[in-house]
């Protein structure tokens, strides 16, 4: 950078004004090519739509940074895709693709020459190609049987060289491609979470059957049986929820009888209240939740009511599950080691936290 330049960007204001100068330039060109979108989109998103094989994404340099963002977001909105380097093609990757596959290509000025020798291959072999270039003159554009043509679009910047303003419009293009031909497809939220099991996303979109605790790991009980019965009978191995589900003759849950109920019993020394039915004892009509409910609605309903456990029943209101708050916890390991952690887990349950969750028990004694 000249001397005179360097200068000038000395201030923190220049510093902060070029930043916001790049930033409105790249959008005005967004809104440009929005304006200029025209039949051949809607036509690559038909081609796209109908392909029963995988969509091959292929570009050099920028563009191929570019374009392995745009197979990811494919996939990952339903249309198979898996990115193909043009260099590498001739030299075995060219296995990858099969005659079912459709072609997403991208090159800015549409004469890169590794991508140019994909072309005549993927064409003998039927593979219909889709050219994403700002030229409509070049040669990729001339060969492909869609052009998504971005126009000439001029670089960012002082130099105005470093492809920027052009790789954003390929990426934005790109996602408005991807998202339309997933619509198309009628991929709901539900597929989503599937493709994104990890991390905070899946756990915003997954629901409460992913994370309960199954039958075999809960404690359930008659509601005719007395605490003792119940105590002894619910024992398990290894770990165990913080309270035992009761339910009528024909299974349907009628109440809730936790650890901290037991405590206030042998607290009291009211030894006679172990021999008398359980019903007597227990929190009657429970919060529970319906298989199908999302976690975050769960983890809401954990925190507002100030409960530690949530089951989780089925359309005949019988106990399918349960869902523990300490399982909760487990599912941010870093949440009390660092602010990571507890930033995750807000992220995914916005102001939802679970140190805020407290006994059911203790919300009962306080008249919550």
């Amino acid at each position: 950078m000249g001397t005179d330049a360097a200068r000038s960007l000395h201030s923190p204001l220049e510093r902060i004004r070029f930043g916001r100068d790049v930033l409105l330039y790249e959008s005005g060109v967004l809104v440009d090519l929005a304006g200029r979108l025209d039949l051949s989109f809607s036509r690559a998103a038909e081609l796209l739509f109908a392909c029963r094989g995988c969509v091959i994404v292929s570009g050099m340099g920028k563009a191929g940074i570019i374009g392995r963002k745009i197979s990811a977001s494919l996939a990952s909105l339903g249309t198979p895709s898996h990115f193909l380097h043009p260099a590498e093609a001739v030299h075995g990757d060219l296995g990858r693709i099969r005659s079912e596959d459709a072609a997403l290509i991208l090159s800015a000025g549409g004469e890169t020459e590794e991508v140019l020798r994909l072309l005549p291959i993927l064409r003998s072999w039927g593979v219909p190609i889709i050219a994403m270039t700002c030229r409509a003159g070049s040669t990729l554009a001339k060969q492909a049987d869609v052009t998504l043509c971005l126009g000439e679009i001029e670089e960012a910047g002082h130099l105005r060289l470093a492809p920027s303003a052009s790789t954003t419009a390929m990426l934005a293009v790109g996602d408005a491609l991807a998202l339309l031909v997933s619509k198309l497809r009628g991929f709901r939220a539900e597929d989503f979470a599937r493709f994104h099991p990890g991390g905070s996303l899946g756990l915003r979109l997954s629901k409460v059957e992913d994370h309960m605790r199954p039958p075999a790991e809960c404690r359930t009980a008659p509601q005719d049986a007395t605490v003792r019965e119940v105590v002894v009978a619910t024992r398990r191995p290894g770990r165990r929820t913080g309270a035992v589900m009761l339910v009528d003759r024909s299974g349907r849950l009628t109440g809730l009888f936790t650890d901290s109920d037991l405590a206030r019993i042998l607290e009291r020394k009211d030894e006679n209240a172990l021999d008398r039915p359980i019903a007597d004892c227990m929190t009657k009509d429970p919060i529970c939740v319906p298989a199908g409910t999302s976690m975050p609605e769960a983890v809401r309903l954990l925190a507002e009511r100030k409960i530690s456990e949530l089951p989780v029943v089925d359309a005949e209101h019988r106990p399918v599950g349960m869902i523990d708050i300490t399982d909760i916890i487990a599912l941010f390991p870093d949440h009390w080691h660092g602010d990571d952690g507890e930033e995750a887990c807000e992220q995914t349950f916005p102001r939802v936290c679970p140190r805020t969750v407290t006994d059911a028990s203790e919300a009962r004694e306080a008249g919550t």
